[in-house]
């Protein structure tokens, strides 16, 4: 019988990050043929994961260009994903999320009648700016896809308000999880000598904040109330993940730079990142996966925005919402450095975003769409 033929698609770390557990899993399969492209959105940090990974990509669009615009993003992936299309002729796609590749991926993939996945599917946050572009990307993908493969619960009830056939939902869990089991180890020698060098036993906040609402004021709050944290408590020390784009770059180095206790870096690797994540005391966070990773591994998350299309982290405990003002960042900071009930309330909280299995159901689901499958697909139970 021919093999089913996959063709996973994904342009930036986060997304690299997700799929590559998925990646295993289809490989894995005997009924699957499985290829993957790259758009490379981003290129640097999405090769790092793919090296951890190892991971040689099938088509390799290699479309990023220096200050790249989303209209140019777009046009150059569906550019590049028609030749791929032709080519390959794939029996579905796969995409990821919310990035703008994954919403040309879906879009290309409907010009040409193929079929599409979406992996992570029914996010919202219900504003169209907030994030952006990410919330429109995740709807519009979610529009175009034939199969739907939710986290959570509440991801599967946001699609069947917005009128999706529900035998096309698959409640997965978050690949994410999957990812972590090849990722975290307990007694981790960094690669980056300065982290090797920081005392885990003091209060070490992992700091990343890059996304596009964030830009300008917004980059400069989270700044300052860093500032102030650390001139108020000489326990704490700061690890900020620097995004490589100049918006975010200068504006960080400008306001943090050359300060005691705060250790500005370039962006890790996946799996130091996740180390870290380990080791730190809480994270401070403007990111969508360390929403659902840090809860992971017991650490609380401050978000670093007004909304979350990851309300059930939230609902759970494990993540509050502070927003971008500096009194917001620094009192919710403050809360768990001082308070260590609140701390434990939130560290303790149970992660409801997978239990390692999410790459199974994914491929066991996508069987039974293409009647290769052996009964009813086991769903993540969140």
């Amino acid at each position: 019988m021919e093999k089913i033929k996959v063709l996973t698609i994904f342009g930036t770390r986060p997304e690299a990050i997700k799929m590559a557990p998925l990646v295993k899993e289809l490989n894995s399969r005997e009924e699957i043929q499985s290829r993957v492209c790259v758009t490379a959105q981003h290129r640097e940090m999405l090769d790092q994961v793919l090296n951890l990974f190892n991971i040689v990509p099938d088509f390799d669009l290699n479309i990023m260009q220096t200050r790249q615009s989303l209209t140019g993003i777009t046009s150059r992936v569906l550019e590049g994903l028609e030749e791929v299309f032709d080519l390959e002729k794939p029996d579905i796609i796969l995409v990821h999320g919310d990035t703008t590749t994954t919403f040309a991926g879906a879009l290309a993939a409907y010009y040409k009648q193929i079929k599409v996945g979406h992996v992570e599917a029914g996010l919202r946050t219900f504003d169209k700016y907030f994030p952006f572009p990410e919330e429109m990307n995740r709807k519009l993908s979610g529009a175009l896809a034939d199969l739907h493969f939710a986290p959570t619960k509440g991801s599967k009830a946001n699609l069947l308000r917005e009128g999706v056939n529900e035998d096309s939902i698959y409640i997965t869990g978050n690949t994410v999880i999957d990812a972590m089991a090849y990722t975290v180890e307990e007694n981790y020698t960094f690669e980056n000598e300065i982290l090797n060098k920081i005392d885990y036993s003091k209060k070490v906040i992992m700091v990343t904040a890059h996304r596009r609402e964030n830009w300008g004021e917004g980059i400069e709050n989270i700044c300052a109330a860093i500032n102030k944290i650390v001139e108020k408590n000489s326990e704490v020390e700061v690890v900020y993940l620097v995004h490589l784009n100049p918006v975010v770059k200068d504006v960080v180095y400008r306001e943090l730079g050359n300060k005691e206790r705060i250790h500005l870096l370039s962006p890790l690797d996946t799996k130091e990142t996740h180390n870290l994540v380990n080791k730190c005391y809480l994270v401070m966070t403007d990111s969508g996966g360390l929403q659902e990773e840090a809860p992971h591994l017991g650490r609380p998350v401050l978000v670093l925005r007004d909304v979350t299309e990851r309300p059930e982290a939230v609902e759970a405990g494990t993540v509050k919402l502070v927003g971008t003002q500096i009194d917001e960042i620094y009192n919710a900071a403050m809360e768990l450095i001082d308070n260590r009930g609140s701390y434990e309330a939130m560290s303790r909280a149970v992660n409801p975003y997978g239990d390692g299995k999410a790459s199974i159901r994914i491929c066991d689901a996508i069987l039974k769409y293409f009647n290769r499958g052996k009964g009813k697909v086991e769903e993540f139970d969140c």
